[in-house]
């Protein structure tokens, strides 16, 4: 019997003892050609063993890492991507540094002052206007999440003066033409939907004359055909006295 405790350490549970037997058994093959074809079958094998990694973008690029990985950097083929290195396989990374902003007004943040900063820059006035109204327009959006209340466009203005200092003032004219458009565009669309009901029930209605008048039609030949059979029995019964 053969324990685990007797067998040496397993590198990766993911491919279990028998791909790691495999690789053992490869850097013992001294032919190189026959090395080559049988490190390619054993990665073959495990992309069978792990068919998840197929949906991990370069996953053949993994598995190659992950043979030579298994055999602790010392398996000598040939691979179609850059070998590892033991050295700079497992090092990690230097830690991102934390981007240290602090902006004036934390409840609008730092990328809003970016804009503002542009649009004092800005010299075309059509184009600063914009940028005054993208900022008031945010600036209100920003207050409606937090406070969960709505707040009148001359608070917006004062806030806005104190922070330019009287540089930028915005008017919410394209956005009442907007609001506008699009409360016409619901109108139309709701009229359309009327109409096109009126539309329908006049065609229904028109059916449903021509089928009234078809059903009536045939009620006068019911009743016509129900007067005559009484008539023939009528006429062909005999009276006693």
């Amino acid at each position: 019997m053969e324990y685990n405790t007797t067998r040496n350490h397993l590198t990766m549970r993911e491919y279990g003892r028998h791909i790691q037997k495999m690789v053992e058994h490869l850097m013992t093959i001294e032919d190189k050609e026959r090395r080559q074809r049988n490190a390619q079958v054993v990665i073959e094998l495990m992309g069978v063993l792990n068919p998840h990694l197929k949906n991990v973008e370069d996953f053949r690029h993994k598995l190659w890492d992950h043979l030579f990985y298994v055999s602790d950097f010392k398996l000598d083929v040939d691979s179609p991507y850059p070998i590892p290195q033991k050295e700079t396989y497992k090092a990690k990374p230097a830690p991102l540094p934390y981007p240290k902003r602090y902006p004036k007004f934390s409840h609008l943040g730092k990328n809003l002052e970016l804009v503002i900063n542009k649009a004092l820059a800005e010299e075309n006035p059509e184009k600063r206007q914009g940028f005054a109204n993208a900022v008031a327009y945010y600036m209100k959006l920003a207050y409606t999440n937090w406070h969960k209340d709505t707040v009148h466009d001359d608070a917006i203005q004062s806030e806005l003066t104190s922070i330019t200092q009287g540089q930028l003032e915005f008017t919410n004219t394209p956005y009442v033409k907007a609001y506008r458009m699009q409360q016409d565009t619901r109108e139309n669309r709701s009229g359309y939907g009327r109409q096109q009901r009126g539309k329908f029930q006049q065609r229904s209605g028109g059916g449903g004359g021509a089928m009234q008048q078809r059903n009536d039609n045939r009620n006068d030949n019911r009743n016509d055909s129900r007067n005559n059979n009484n008539n023939n029995r009528h006429s062909g019964k005999k009276r006693f006295k």
